[in-house]
This record gives C-alpha cells, sequence and structure tokens, in this order.
C-alpha cells in the first residue's frame, strides 16, 4: 500500500512519495523522497534514512513525518490516513504529478511495464500510461529494422525509456507518453537550415516520404518530412516509384518549425537543377559577341527577344521585383519553336537573385531578377503579367 503527499518546496516542486510493503524476511521499510529542482528537464533523487516499524501497517492510523527543512504546502507534520485511503491519495498525488510533466515539458524515464497490440505500457510512479507506436522514436525499427514493431517492444519490456508526457487526464483514465517529442527536446537544437543529413526512409505516403535523421551518434534520433515536391526536379506523379521504406538518402534541411516540431527535407536541392546545368550547356560563358552587341563604353547590351520586352515592363510593375537584367545570350543547334517561351528555374533563389530563360526559335537568353520573391511568388507574378500581355 502507499501513500503520496504534493506540495510547494523552495525552488520548485516537490514530490513525497512514501512507500510501505510488507516483508516477512525484514523488520524494517525504506522511505523514500523524490523531489523536482528547478530544471525543466532533470531530477534529483534523494534517500531518506527513516524507517517505519512494521506494527505501524497494522495500526489503523499512519504517522508520516517530513525530513529536512522542506515544507509542504496542505500537509502537516502528523499526516493521519487510514489504510483504504492510502492508495487512492497516491494516485490522486501522481495524477497531479503527470499534469505537472505534461504543462512544463518535463521528460521523465518511465521503465516499459509491457506492451499490447496499438504501444508500449510505461510505469509513472503508481500509474501505468501508454506509448503509441507511431510516438516512439525512430532509434528503435533504424537500430534493428529486420524485427517487427512487436519484436521490438518485447525486447524493450523492462527497460528505461526518456518520454514526454503529452495528455494526463485524470477523470478519463489517460496518461499518454511520447518518446518522439522527448526525443526532439534533447536533439532539436542540434540542427540548422541548410544542415545535410545521411537519412532512411521510414513511411511513404501520396504526399511524400517521412525521413529518419541519421546523427553524429549512428542513431536516428529525429524525422521529417520530404514533400514530393522536394523528392526529384522532375514531375513525380507518386513518391513510392522513387522511394521505397529502408532506402538510404541524403537530405537537405529546408525548413525547421520549432513551435509544432516539424522538419521540412528536401533531396532534390542536392541535386544540379536540369535546367540550370542546360542553360550553361546552351549558354558558355565565353560565347562569342557580335560588335554591335556592346555599347560606346564596350558594355554588354543584349536585344530583348521579341515580346520579351513588354514582359519585363509588366514584371517590373509588379510588387517585390526591384530589377531585371537580361545576363547573357547563346544559341541551340537546333529550332525547338519559334514562339517565345518563358522556364522559371526551379533551383531556389541566390540571395535577391533568381533566374528565368527566355527562348525563341534558335536563341536563347538568361535573365536575372533581383527580387524579394520565392518561388511561387514570381511564378503568380509571372500569371499574372501573361494574363495582361497579349
Amino acid at each position: 500500500m502507499s501513500v503520496a503527499a504534493m506540495g510547494i518546496v523552495s525552488g520548485g516542486i516537490g514530490y513525497l512519495s512514501q512507500l510501505f510493503t510488507s516483508d516477512i524476511a525484514a523488520s524494517t521499510h525504506q522511505f523514500c523522497c523524490f523531489s523536482v529542482n528547478s530544471s525543466p528537464l532533470h531530477m534529483n533523487f534523494s534517500r531518506s534514512g527513516c524507517l517505519v516499524k512494521r506494527g505501524s501497517l497494522l495500526s489503523p492510523r499512519v504517522s508520516v513525518s517530513t525530513t529536512g527543512n522542506a515544507k509542504i504546502d496542505g500537509v502537516d507534520d502528523q499526516l493521519s490516513l487510514s489504510p483504504d485511503e492510502i492508495k487512492p491519495a497516491r494516485k490522486s498525488a501522481d495524477w497531479k504529478a503527470a499534469r505537472t510533466y505534461s504543462e512544463r515539458g518535463l521528460i521523465f524515464e518511465g521503465k516499459v511495464e509491457g506492451f499490447n497490440g496499438g504501444g508500449l505500457l510505461i510505469r509513472f510512479y503508481s500509474l501505468v500510461g501508454f506509448l503509441p507506436f507511431p510516438q516512439m522514436s525512430p532509434y528503435h525499427s533504424c537500430k534493428e529494422p529486420q524485427k517487427t514493431i512487436q519484436e521490438i517492444a518485447r525486447d524493450l519490456t523492462g527497460s528505461v525509456l526518456s518520454v514526454k508526457v503529452i495528455q494526463a487526464d485524470e477523470d478519463r483514465r489517460r496518461l499518454i507518453f511520447s518518446e518522439k517529442e522527448a526525443s526532439w527536446l534533447k536533439f532539436s537544437n542540434k540542427i540548422n537550415v541548410g544542415d545535410t543529413y545521411q537519412a532512411k526512409v521510414g513511411s511513404v505516403e501520396d504526399y511524400g516520404a517521412f525521413v529518419h535523421l541519421r546523427f553524429p551518434d549512428g542513431s536516428y534520433h529525429l524525422t521529417g518530412l520530404v514533400h514530393v515536391s522536394e523528392v526529384s526536379w522532375d514531375l513525380v506523379h507518386d513518391v513510392r516509384d522513387i522511394l521505397t521504406e529502408g532506402d538510404d538518402v541524403r537530405v537537405k534541411i529546408i525548413n525547421i518549425d520549432r513551435e509544432k516540431s516539424r522538419i521540412t527535407l528536401s533531396i532534390k536541392q542536392l541535386e544540379e537543377d536540369p535546367l540550370l546545368e542546360t542553360l550553361d550547356k546552351v549558354i558558355h560563358k565565353d560565347a562569342s559577341v557580335h560588335k554591335n552587341s556592346l555599347d560606346s563604353n564596350g558594355s554588354l547590351v543584349i536585344e530583348p527577344l521579341p515580346g520579351l520586352e513588354t514582359i519585363i515592363e509588366e514584371l517590373m510593375q509588379e510588387d517585390g521585383i526591384y530589377d531585371i537584367l537580361i545576363s547573357r545570350q547563346g544559341f541551340e543547334k537546333r529550332v525547338v519553336s519559334q514562339d517565345l517561351q518563358l522556364w522559371l528555374s526551379n533551383a531556389p533563389a541566390t540571395g535577391d537573385q533568381f533566374t528565368l530563360l527566355a527562348r525563341a526559335g534558335r536563341q536563347v537568353q538568361e535573365i536575372q531578377l533581383t527580387t524579394s520573391l520565392d518561388q511561387e511568388g514570381i511564378k503568380r507574378a509571372l500569371q499574372r503579367v501573361l494574363e495582361r500581355v497579349p
């Protein structure tokens, strides 16, 4: 049987848990005091040398005293409870502790008591909570990919996991944990936008693939999403045609939402943009320039392709576009189309520079936009301009 009291201790929130057990071979019982200091992510455990005589368990009243100078609000130095009241009092205090862990975002080291078809059973003092399989860290499945989730759960029974309380509802008796969120607290401060990682593909969905990041310790701790648009420069109809669960890939972090604990990844941004690769093949840096293409100062002057000058003038009227320059031109070996075509580069902007490609007949021109717009913003601006230009 057990009893617990909770109160405010100087420097943090304190929990006082007394565990009384009956043991024929022992004539004394140990008293333990657990306290949480002011740090949000650590627990300190201290043992008291207090002993309780065997006879006290048989008494209709149990006397509990505190040690040290800590004062617990709402609990007298002598707390009297009947044996039938001890267990409910302990559970009530532990539910209050669980809510505190949830509200303060503390990490709890919980023992795996067992598992069922949906997840692991985690011990939280006198309570047993639930860790759903989807809330487990990718560490386990990546470490032993040949094992089923049930086999992994069986092997974890008896071990201790770092978890975060994500739901503590005493009325509905729902105590839910997340190992993923505990891993986020531990490792999210080690990642930044622009970092590249070796990774392993987890689940593959219609909208993209969830990928586990491998950290320098060789383990996989965090998971991000590679959206279908970031899988390849080519048009992807089905992600499953390109990625399969268990594939090893290299990814780049392109966004981190720290409030929602989300990581956005890209595979294609670690590859050359085919459009720009083709552009460099078509327009060489040392391409010959006719004399009438130079002004009086010897600077290069490129005459816009027919119809392009009007489009440039209209683009300059769009918010967020500050300057447009035809930077170079060249000639292809064959005619693709006599009509003016505009290509929007899939490559992300370099600083505030973005690249467009204009083509008509054999002639190709590279256009540099100085803009504060992102790729989608430029695309919308182009669509508006093309609707205005006949």
